[in-house]
């Protein structure tokens, strides 16, 4: 008896999880996947694309080629040049034959605008880190460490129970008491299920996530009409007429009122928005897909976590509406399931449960381990 005596106490040693290392709170991940994958596709990709479009400037050179006339000396037509890009004014007639203007200053600011876009773009994230992300992170840092708590807080009371179980005169007197203290909920530790139950009925951090993708898809949807302006205004004319019969050479007449341009540029550019709005439009089912993931519970973490005997959120059916901090914080313990030793336990022990022919033998963690512990030879039927 005493080798399985010996044998019994080591397993349960074994089943406690390690203390939590001070890398743990580093270690935390508080933005989910799909959200740190928008971030990276709606902010790089203006900064990158920007950045090709100046190397393609520097590279280049003049943006802009006009045709001046066959007369013009070249210092002539490089103030030509000069001239009718810092202008990008296009002198046309309408149906009529009146003289319009349409100006081109879009196409000179487009990569600046591109900036100000990745810009805005962060904006939603930077809400996220500064006032949510704190709260959320000594949340998921409490949480996690009292859900290993509760585990370990479980196997110590089956090694105290197998103790006293050993010392016990009457083991059924003992199994008596057990049932006794599991009906009068002796085994429960509500820190946790309060703490839980508090954040059901808080409303900060789902309101700053909901807002967070609401900024984000109004950018993207403010973006996204920004390019179409310019595609229907202005990047459909490479050519444009320019004139350079101002100020001083006004009155000159050797000088044509008119001169033809063509932008060196407007295809990089057109590619450039093509790109933009075609990635900005299909990720926003992406931003509402991750919005509607509040509208539902995440059940199979916490179903885990039944196991527990301080842990009946489901069972009691305190889950009402989703849309609450409690519902956030679960998508945040899935994302960081890794820092959460105590679930591939759980898990393996439930699994175990569903596989077991006598499922009425197992309701906690405590009844697993007790099985294990060699005390099912005496332990009644529930």
């Amino acid at each position: 008896m005493s080798l399985s005596h010996t044998a019994a106490e080591y397993m349960l040693s074994d089943a406690l999880l390690p203390d939590p290392s001070s890398s743990r709170a580093k270690g935390l991940r508080l933005e989910l996947p799909s959200d740190r994958l928008l971030k990276f596709v709606t902010v790089g990709l203006p900064l990158f694309l920007v950045s090709l479009a100046f190397a393609r400037e520097f590279s280049a050179g003049s943006q802009i080629s006009c045709f001046s006339p066959t007369n013009f000396t070249g210092k002539q037509s490089a103030y030509t040049d000069t001239a009718c890009w810092d202008s990008l004014i296009h002198h046309g007639f309408d149906a009529e034959g009146r003289a319009i203007t349409k100006s081109l200053w879009a196409l000179k600011v487009f990569p600046y605008s591109l900036l100000v876009v990745a810009v805005l773009m962060y904006l939603p994230y930077l809400l996220w880190r500064y006032a949510a992300a704190p709260a959320l992170h000594c949340d998921l840092l409490f949480i996690i460490d009292e859900l290993d708590k509760s585990y370990n807080r479980s196997v110590r009371l089956v090694q105290h129970m197998k103790k006293v179980q050993e010392a016990s005169a009457e083991p059924e007197q003992f199994w008596e008491e057990y049932e006794r203290a599991r009906r009068e909920r002796y085994f429960e530790f509500p820190l946790l299920e309060r703490y839980l139950t508090c954040k059901q009925h808080a409303h900060a951090l789902v309101s700053i996530y909901i807002l967070r993708n609401l900024l984000l898809l109004l950018f993207l949807a403010a973006t996204c009409l920004y390019l179409v302006f310019l595609h229907l205004n202005i990047l459909f004319q490479d050519e444009f007429s320019c004139s350079i019969k101002t100020g001083l050479l006004q009155a000159e007449p050797h000088i044509p009122s008119l001169i033809p341009c063509k932008l060196v540029f407007f295809s990089v550019f057109q590619l450039i928005s093509l790109s933009v709005g075609s990635v900005y439009v299909l990720l926003i089912p992406v931003v509402i897909y991750n919005a509607l993931q509040l509208c539902q519970w995440d059940k199979g973490l916490l179903s885990v976590y039944e196991m527990l005997p301080a842990f009946d959120l489901l069972s009691r059916r305190m889950l009402t509406c989703p849309l609450n901090d409690l519902n956030v914080i679960l998508l945040f313990l899935r994302a960081n399931i890794s820092e959460l030793t105590s679930f591939s336990r759980l898990n393996a022990v439930s699994a175990l449960r569903e596989a077991t022919a006598n499922k009425e033998d197992i309701d906690t963690v405590i009844d697993f381990m007790t099985l294990l512990a060699g005390l099912e030879t005496t332990k009644p039927k529930h």
